[in-house]
């Protein structure tokens, strides 16, 4: 919110100058972003008179005047502009005068013409961009007058950053209010008089859906002169608070909205049909917007309509086919109170932002439209004259906002400030607010005024007090507050402790969006139902995430990109599963996922460039499941994704339960993801492996342990990891370590087979193991391997 300081200053003028008065905004939760004179330096330029103008006798594009500035005898000034003519008063920079930029104004002679002084343009001044002709100021301007001094050009404009919540100050009226409540000031308001009818022609209003817009006002205004200069004092008004003077109906609506924080419109009267409708359009409706651009409406989008078509998408934008023009003889203004919730979003999905959408989607005083609707007529009929006519209101009172009634308990004010304030002081500060207050034995019980729509519950009145009373006067005091250990159970896993482990093998943590590509997340998750948000930040952040996989996947194509040739990257957080028996309809489960691609080491002499394969990340993942404690519980299962390579991609299982999936992304989707060489992922469900086993400490066994080498034929399509387990749940006695050494297949092999070397360490804690018990251990284990695998010792 831009607003000049002197106009500000009309309605209350604190004791401050501006810097003070910006702080003090500032604490009181008003931030001031900026602060900027209203013009550049400059001096010397003073408003005359052309008495004389005539074509320059050598150049084309040249006048010479005859300029009135107050002195005894006029000057005279050549000048190129082309809206120059006798009788205009402008803005002269005489000789001697410095222009911004330090531009000094000297005699000069032009063609051959002498010219002492220049006429300017608002550009030249520093005041706008607009160059295209000199400045053309009203008949009654006072020759010879300072042109600083005639505008009042000695000015600030502050620049307010506002909370969503308090759109209350989305208007100087708002920002006046705040300023006389904080230095207990009146504040003084214009006059807003009814304005009497004159006519008795009305349009019926039709509210076909109460809901989104419960009150709706609406007025006739004939015969009013569109060709009318809007007044200097209004221009500058505008400027000042970054709005560009278009034409008089348009700056009185954008005059009300600054001054009052209330948007309005006006509809040229003749292309309007039959009744007025604010109603909800048809399904891809057509509308074309002032800016020209066409719209389709979704059904629900609000539009005010006639009898034929809409008119306007309510609250935002209004239509080019009723909007008011340079042939416009009677307007009919629109003042309405339109439901957050029924305008909020609608701007940003057509790619709009107004002055209008900004102030409705956060809520404007549901009292004000009446007002506004007076003042807006009051200032029209002064510019550009005419006769308005009745005010016609449709309003549904069952769906109008009610003025809360909140309750703030005395004691809870002051253990949440931290101190006491006097109860008189905060009846004091709640009567300054407009609020109306009433005492009670536990506290207070306030009735919030219209205009303050955030005020909901207690802890907003303690807001209220605290800013008002100061927050420089509440003293600072560390809290008391008592160390003491954090209960943890030493059998939960914590994220940190689990991404600690993949970072100590060369991952890196990444924080991606849960909001992803709708296109990527379907084309690796074709049969995921995705959430889709109704309003996304863009359309390739439009759904919630299924998986981990889309954000990390991005991650590495964005650095490859960058010529990043070894990643490896890994992410905790949550996926979003559409789930009718869910809170909300969506399940949030947590979830541990890494991806790597490129080379497996950096560059080493030793180490060579091996790409990263899939059981690199199998590995990963085994560092991981380890840290349970419970290895043994977890296998890998061959298993299809529909991300993954066909081939290169398994199953996580934890007894029969699967948590996750580990492989190669599809050679398919790496060029549509934008990645460069094979690239492999997991993802895991991280309330499966947060739970661990705690160790038990072991007496180490002080006799030797016994090895045994077994080399077994099997079928090549029989996993290691099947006859691993399987060898482990037969509880062959005193086996303490088991692993493959080596696997072979060609001469002396079957076709289809393959030897697997296996290694079995025996070891008791007690005693030396005998020769017998180490051959029937054996034994065990190769009639075992035999009858489940059909597996044969080989010679």
């Amino acid at each position: 919110m831009k607003f000049s300081e002197q106009w500000l200053r009309t309605w209350v003028n604190p004791a401050l100058d501006s810097v003070a008065l910006s702080e003090q905004l500032s604490m009181a939760g008003l931030e001031v972003d900026g602060m900027a004179p209203v013009a550049e330096a400059f001096h010397g330029v003073v408003i005359g008179e052309v008495l004389k103008c005539w074509q320059h006798p050598d150049a084309d594009k040249l006048q010479v005047t005859e300029v009135n500035v107050g002195a005894e005898e006029p000057v005279t000034i050549v000048c190129g502009a082309p809206n120059c003519r006798t009788g205009l008063k402008v803005a002269v920079a005489t000789v001697g005068a410095v222009l911004p930029g330090d531009f000094k104004i000297k005699k000069a002679k032009l063609r051959g013409q002498p010219s002492h002084g220049m006429l300017c343009s608002s550009s030249e001044l520093g005041l706008n961009d607009d160059h295209d002709g000199i400045i053309e100021l009203p008949a009654d301007a006072p020759i010879g007058m300072d042109y600083r001094d005639y505008l009042q050009l000695d000015d600030t404009v502050l620049d307010v950053d506002l909370t969503p919540n308090r759109a209350d100050c989305l208007g100087l009226r708002g920002i006046a209010r705040e300023v006389g409540v904080l230095n207990r000031l009146p504040v003084n308001a214009p006059e807003i008089l009814p304005v009497a009818a004159q006519h008795d022609e009305q349009r019926e209003i039709v509210l076909d859906a109460p809901a989104a817009c419960p009150r709706y006002l609406g007025r006739v205004i004939r015969n009013i002169n569109i060709a009318a200069t809007t007044p200097l004092w209004m221009q500058e008004r505008l400027r000042r608070s970054g709005i560009r003077s278009i034409d008089p109906v348009v700056d009185v609506t954008n005059y009300v909205l600054l001054e009052l924080g209330h948007p309005m419109h006006a509809f040229d009267l003749d292309q309007l049909q039959g009744a007025i409708h604010v109603r909800h359009a048809v399904a891809n409706e057509k509308l074309t917007l002032l800016d020209g651009q066409e719209v389709t409406l979704a059904d629900d989008v609000l539009v005010i309509a006639d009898e034929q078509k809409p008119l306007a998408m309510a609250g935002v934008f209004g239509g080019e086919g009723s909007g008011v023009t340079a042939t416009t003889k009677h307007v009919f203004l629109e003042s309405a109170f339109f439901s957050p919730a029924a305008i909020a979003g609608r701007a940003r999905r057509y790619g709009l932002h107004t002055d209008a959408s900004h102030r409705y989607e956060r809520g404007v005083d549901p009292e004000l439209q009446r007002t506004a609707m007076e003042r807006a007529t009051a200032l029209l009929l002064e510019i550009c004259g005419g006769e308005a006519g009745p005010i016609t209101e449709a309003k549904s009172d069952e769906h109008l906002p009610v003025a809360p009634r909140v309750s703030l308990r005395a004691e809870r004010l002051n253990k949440v400030l931290g101190i006491e304030i006097a109860a008189a002081e905060v009846t004091e500060i709640f009567e300054r607010l407009d609020f109306t207050v009433t005492t009670t034995e536990q506290g207070w019980d306030v009735v919030v005024p219209s205009f303050r729509f955030d005020i909901q519950i207690e802890e907003d009145l303690i807001e209220e007090v605290a800013r008002i009373y100061g927050y420089h006067r509440i003293q600072a005091a560390a809290p008391a507050a008592q160390l003491r250990m954090i209960p943890r159970r030493e059998g939960m896993l914590t994220p940190t402790q689990l991404k600690r482990v993949l970072i100590d093998r060369g991952y890196q943590e990444a924080i991606t969006y849960s909001f992803v590509d709708p296109k990527h997340q379907a084309m690796l998750f074709d049969e995921a139902a995705a959430l889709t948000l109704p309003f996304p930040i863009s359309l390739e952040m439009s759904s919630m995430r299924v998986s981990l996989w889309p954000g990390l996947i991005g991650a590495v194509a964005h650095n490859q990109k960058r010529q990043q040739q070894s990643l490896a990257f890994c992410e905790t957080g949550l996926r979003f599963i559409p789930d009718e028996q869910g809170e909300n309809g969506v399940i949030q489960q947590p979830m541990i996922a890494g991806i790597r691609a490129g080379k497996a080491f950096p560059e080493h002499w030793q180490e060579g460039e091996r790409a990263v394969d899939f059981f690199d990340i199998k590995g990963d993942v085994e560092a991981l499941l380890a840290l349970t404690g419970n290895a043994a519980e977890f296998r890998f299962v061959a298993d299809q994704h529909s991300a993954l390579h066909p081939g290169q991609s398994a199953a996580i299982f934890r007894g029969e339960r699967r948590v996750g999936y580990v492989g190669a992304v599809h050679p398919q989707f790496e060029k549509a993801l934008g990645l460069n060489g094979r690239t492999f992922v997991f993802e895991m469900e991280l309330d499966a492996i947060t739970q661990r086993s705690i160790p038990v400490a072991q007496p180490v066994s002080k006799y030797p342990s016994i090895q045994r080498d077994l080399a077994i034929v099997v079928k090549a399509s029989i996993p290691a990891g099947e006859i691993f387990a399987a060898i482990e749940n037969i509880g062959v006695n005193h086996l303490v370590d088991l692993h493959l050494f080596d696997v072979y297949q060609g001469a002396g092999v079957a076709e289809g087979y393959r030897s697997l070397a296996l290694s079995l360490t025996l070891q008791h804690a007690e005693r030396t193991l005998e020769d017998n018990e180490i051959n029937a251990a054996v034994k065990m284990v190769v009639e075992m391997l035999t009858s489940e695998f059909g597996a044969t010792l080989r010679e």
